[in-house]
């Protein structure tokens, strides 16, 4: 599309937006939220298309201007809490959809990478996982009780030190992308790696199956939480690379803010899979069923929440301005 069509069927909209951001009136933050949406993306399509133009200045200006009024307006009442979960957060993470797309690519592949190296290696896997642990749980298996790592702790011990565990990969995973996106995926390859590697190690002791059931119990959440904090270390490392129209140093505090709610957001993963892992995973006498609901139910809300449920905030907040 040529500029001039552009500017042309957008322009009127820019204007009332522009007009609602000089009011002296306070603006219902919800709305600047919604509206903010369409302007980043305007913003996008001119950067690329128009990226030295008038336009693209314009329109990077007006998203500065919403952004610096967001916040000044935003409400601090007893709403505050459920509008952060219900809809900011959501569409940060619609926001930073190809960082955790990437993010979930460089696991991908890094779990590969591990089960293959594990395939081709008999050596790899003690190298990943460490000679101790190998030995412990062929002591296990050769016992009859693989899972038996899962019940040796007291559950509360167990429960704290998992959740700060969880807390402190998944912080170092976003902490990470400050080094210009390449920390974070270098945590990302490191986990995935080790993730292959443990899981051909069952499959190569006919218990692929049977360590599944149990190890996903906790590990859907806690392998998501991994995946999403990378991707949170992603969005800030790009901010550094491309800042696009913003000055580096305003692009790195755009960046660093977005990622750092979105690792806020994960601490409701880092209690359920540090509770799942410290009182359920246990349970290796489970039903097959059971298991599988809880892995299935944990898969679903990971996947709604941070997928599904960010593109329909999205989509309804662009309704809002047709």
């Amino acid at each position: 599309m040529r500029e001039a069509a552009f500017v042309k069927q957008r322009l009127e909209k820019w204007e009332a937006f522009d007009a609602m951001l000089s009011q002296k009136n306070r603006v219902d933050p919800d709305q600047l939220s919604a509206h903010f949406v369409e302007v980043t993306d305007d913003l996008a399509y001119a950067n690329t298309y128009y990226p030295n133009s008038n336009t693209t200045r314009y329109l990077n200006n007006l998203a500065s201007r919403v952004h610096q009024k967001i916040y000044q307006n935003k409400r601090e009442d007893r709403n505050r809490l459920i509008t952060f979960w219900r809809e900011e957060l959501p569409l940060l993470f619609y926001q930073a959809r190809k960082p955790l797309l990437y993010s979930f690519i460089i696991f991908s592949l890094a779990v590969l990478v591990g089960a293959t190296s594990a395939a081709h290696d008999e050596t790899f896997v003690r190298l990943i996982l460490g000679d101790a642990y190998v030995n412990m749980t062929l002591d296990n298996i050769a016992q009859g009780d693989p899972m038996r790592v899962y019940k040796d702790s007291k559950q509360v011990d167990m429960f704290f030190a998992i959740t700060f565990n969880n807390i402190r990969v998944s912080f170092y995973a976003f902490a990470a992308g400050i080094l210009l996106s390449i920390g974070s995926g270098f945590i990302l390859l490191q986990n995935g790696i080790m993730l292959g590697a443990f899981q051909y190690f069952f499959h190569e002791q006919g218990l692929l199956f049977e360590s599944a059931l149990t190890i996903w119990i906790h590990g859907t959440i806690e392998i998501a939480s991994i995946i999403i904090a990378g991707g949170a270390g992603l969005t800030m490392g790009n901010s550094i690379l491309f800042p696009g129209t913003y000055p580096r140093m305003l692009s790195f505090q755009r960046g660093a803010r977005r990622g750092a709610k979105m690792v806020i957001g994960l601490v409701p993963l880092f209690i359920a899979a540090g509770f799942l892992e410290s009182f359920v995973t246990r349970l290796t006498d489970l039903p097959t069923v059971a298991k599988l609901a809880i892995i299935g139910s944990s898969a679903f809300v990971v996947v709604y929440y941070f997928v599904i449920y960010p593109q329909k905030i999205a989509k309804h907040a662009k309704l809002l301005q047709d």
